[in-house]
């Protein structure tokens, strides 16, 4: 299953592979490099693909869980400053994503979306010290009736081209249901309040949807 944000570049993907096969095969006479072009034009449309992958992912609902929004690497769980919303301190959980890794944007929890935003701007490398505050991003809050609101943030990358976000002001949202996608990039940072619980570490593999990040269970 693909997202719906892929269809038109695989198509177009698609077409323009087919015709530089044709071409090859009509204008190049040496086997070897006609299957070279080939087999290249495969993987690389194998490469785009994957990208958009939007595999089935049942989440079990509870409002004192906060899940992973996208698959990826737990990089960075540290308490600091939520100027842009909040405008105090927060537990900030980042995830980073590979291009291997499905690029879904996922509700890391279910409420009321009571902030949205999108932000154009650089496309520095996700690990960038300065990529949260200067890369292309949508910031999302979501308001929870038993953790309050949560922030996260879709951030572009250095191969990110687009950010797509789903989540409008003053809408009803499921956890787990589809928020977004980042075209072939990148990270995304969720900001919880100081004193939730952690259930992730550094370099702890998440999958969106599914993986509880953080709670507040007694």
């Amino acid at each position: 299953m693909f997202h719906k944000e892929g269809y038109k570049i695989m198509t177009i993907t698609a077409i323009i592979l087919i015709a530089i096969n044709i071409i090859s095969y009509s204008l190049i006479n040496v086997y070897w490099i006609k299957f070279a072009v080939l087999l290249t034009s495969i993987l690389f449309f194998f490469l785009i693909i994957q990208f958009f992958r939007n595999p089935k992912r049942t989440t079990s609902l509870n409002n004192e869980h906060i899940i992973a929004p996208v698959d990826g690497k737990v990089v960075v769980i540290e308490e600091v400053y939520e100027k842009e919303y909040f405008k105090d301190k927060r537990l900030q959980i980042s995830i980073f994503m590979s291009p291997i890794n499905v690029h879904v944007t996922r509700h890391p929890v279910g409420g009321k979306v009571t902030f949205s935003k999108y932000h154009p701007g650089k496309f520095l490398v996700a690990w960038h010290p300065k990529s949260s505050e200067e890369n292309e991003r949508t910031t999302v809050v979501v308001k929870n009736e038993a953790i309050g609101e949560i922030l996260y943030r879709q951030i572009a990358g250095a191969m990110a081209k687009r950010i797509v976000n789903y989540a409008e002001v003053d809408t009803e949202v499921v956890q787990g249901s589809d928020s977004g996608f980042i075209k072939f990039g990148s990270r995304v940072d969720v900001f919880v309040p100081i004193g939730t619980k952690v259930n992730v570490e550094i370099n702890q593999k998440v999958k969106g949807g599914i993986s509880i990040i953080a709670d507040v269970a007694s």
